[in-house]
């Protein structure tokens, strides 16, 4: 239970969240399997997995594989659509006392659009628009791997949405800064950061890609020192507020990530080996407060900057 006498809220486009602590996106469902394991209304948010227009059946498998400190994925954004989203997830989300985030994914700026649109009317608080995604039209690019792209995805997003918007930023790039600023320049409300790196294992027994898709998206503790380092640069190249994520496994790692400027924390691969990660990060962050005489949360955000 969060102690009375300090504040952990925290505020983004105008939206007043309990704490700073959400779920990455991909890495807890929308809840449901973590149900009977978290109290899903102590968090800040819950963070969907994408959810694109049509259905999508995600990569072959293997998709998954363990690696020093993390593990790497290609899962493929396998989900259900738009339609089994609204019907069956976002019901059970509404039964809590919490925000929801969805995460938007799409293979064209038309599908991101038909599904920011779908999700206009509905009781949700902020679409995270995960712009890793591969552009068909423009042979595969990811959308957020070019800066112009970045402004110009954010841009027509933007335009279809009635919900404040997250941009959220691929780390596969040569300047996050630049990234950001092109996120901020097309309108985004927030931006969230890093998904994942792109990483390759191959197993020497089999001589061959551990992976099917040969290679995968990198997370877990391993990323976490070069995720705080974009968070921060992020953080002081744009005015709007920033979710940061990798790595996070307790609650001295999610500090870290709020001192360098994130007003919310996302916690991801920590969920496959702790259910009650979101939990514990929670309350890490409040022994901290509470030992350091430290009323509002706010005051820790961006105090190294």
């Amino acid at each position: 239970m969060i102690n009375p006498d300090i504040n952990m809220e925290v505020n983004m486009a105008g939206i007043t969240f309990k704490n700073p602590v959400t779920t990455a996106s991909g890495t807890f469902g929308s809840g449901m399997e973590y149900g009977e394991y978290v109290d899903l209304s102590r968090l800040g948010a819950v963070t969907t997995k994408g959810v694109s227009l049509d259905p999508w059946p995600g990569n072959p498998t293997p998709r998954v594989a363990e690696t020093y400190g993390g593990m790497l994925n290609a899962i493929g954004l396998q989900n259900p659509g738009i339609e089994m989203f609204i019907k069956r997830d976002l019901p059970f989300l509404k039964s809590f006392d919490t925000r929801i985030i969805v995460n938007v994914v799409g293979k064209t700026a038309e599908e991101y659009c038909e599904v920011v649109e779908r999700l206009s009317d509905c009781d949700v608080d902020m679409l995270e628009i995960n712009i890793s995604c591969p552009n068909v039209k423009e042979g595969g690019i990811a959308f957020g791997q070019d800066p112009r792209r970045v402004e110009a995805i954010t841009k027509q997003v933007k335009k279809c949405s009635r919900k404040p918007i997250i941009i959220k930023l691929s780390p596969n790039v040569t300047d996050i800064g630049e990234n950001a600023r092109a996120a901020e320049a097309g309108g985004a409300d927030a931006i969230s950061l890093i998904n994942t790196l792109t990483g390759m294992k191959i197993d020497v027994e089999k001589r061959t890609f551990a992976l099917a898709n040969k290679t995968g998206g990198l997370s877990g503790p391993a990323v976490k020192p070069i995720a705080v380092r974009m968070v921060y640069q992020a953080a002081c190249a744009v005015k709007i507020p920033v979710i940061g994520m990798g790595g996070i496994m307790n609650g001295e790692d999610a500090l870290e990530f709020i001192m360098a400027g994130a007003t919310m924390v996302a916690v991801g691969t920590a969920n496959f080996i702790n259910p009650k990660a979101t939990e514990e990060v929670i309350d890490g962050i409040e022994a901290y407060m509470i030992r350091n005489n430290i009323k509002d949360i706010n005051e820790l955000i961006g105090c190294v900057r």
